[in-house]
């Protein structure tokens, strides 16, 4: 379980699923991202425009789906997650999942990561 004296970083939230941890660092902008592309805008009663649209475009086409969906998540993550720059972002429908990889620097910093969302 960590403690307040195990935090190291001015940005940190409690870890997702994992009671008692905490994310930080990379791990904590991996983790809003994911939450800003999985929370559907409107659901957050003091914050409707948090989130993204990402649900409206699930059931189209393929062909259709995947640049919007592209779209909502650059559009969603620059306007919720501003320590951070988007290199790319890719989509792929697999069945009933999408999966989005994001590939992001830290603003002024040579730092890079990858973020996989499956939605």
């Amino acid at each position: 379980m960590a403690t307040l004296q195990d935090i190291k970083y001015a940005d940190w939230q409690p870890k997702l699923n994992q009671i008692g941890e905490i994310s930080e660092g990379i791990d904590d902008i991996n983790q809003c991202i994911a939450i800003i592309l999985s929370t559907q805008k409107g659901s957050v009663p003091h914050r409707p425009d948090f989130g993204s649209d990402i649900y409206k475009y699930i059931d189209y086409p393929a062909n259709e789906a995947v640049p919007n969906i592209i779209r909502e998540a650059i559009d969603a993550i620059k306007k919720w997650e501003t320590r951070i720059d988007i290199n790319n972002v890719t989509a792929t429908i697999i069945q009933e999942q999408v999966k989005i990889q994001i590939e992001w620097q830290l603003k002024e910093s040579d730092l890079t990561a990858n973020t996989e969302v499956i939605l």
